[in-house]
């Protein structure tokens, strides 16, 4: 049984008028990152272009190809990559060598910057989500995590 609770400021993004994005600070090997909380997302995905800023150097030559499509993001189907992270810290969880999916994910950011918005380095899956019992607590903008 768990015993830690971690509290996660979230950022509730409203989007035109037509609803909300949740979205939370985390960190890549000690480097801050904007994710977007996607409680539809089975995997905990980052954003290609961005990934290879927080990993080492030549760390994409180790990326794994997917073997099925990724779909969702505003697209029917994408190829990914796997890539693993050395260390990959939300709130107070710390978790080392965990495997992500890698997308091409310029066209969500360009939808975020019409809005006026910076954007997201990647998305908060269902994966990570389920695994440490994540309840979201709208009234008071928080992200709880078990673990």
């Amino acid at each position: 049984m768990r015993k830690n609770i971690s509290n996660i400021p979230l950022e509730l993004m409203n989007i035109e008028g037509d609803g909300y994005h949740l979205m939370i600070e985390a960190e890549v090997n000690e480097q801050s990152v904007r994710l977007l909380v996607d409680t539809g997302a089975s995997k905990t995905v980052f954003d290609k272009t961005r990934l290879q800023s927080l990993m080492k150097e030549g760390a994409e030559e180790d990326y794994e190809d997917l073997e099925q499509l990724s779909t969702g993001l505003g697209t029917n189907s994408m190829q990914g990559q796997v890539a693993e992270l050395d260390t990959f810290k939300f709130g107070d969880v710390l978790i080392e060598n965990y495997p992500v999916v890698v997308l091409d994910m310029e066209h969500v950011n360009q939808s975020y910057e019409m809005l006026g918005d910076r954007g997201i380095d990647g998305v908060l899956g269902s994966d990570l989500l389920k695994k440490y019992d994540a309840v979201i607590y709208f009234k008071k903008k928080v992200l709880k995590v078990y673990y």
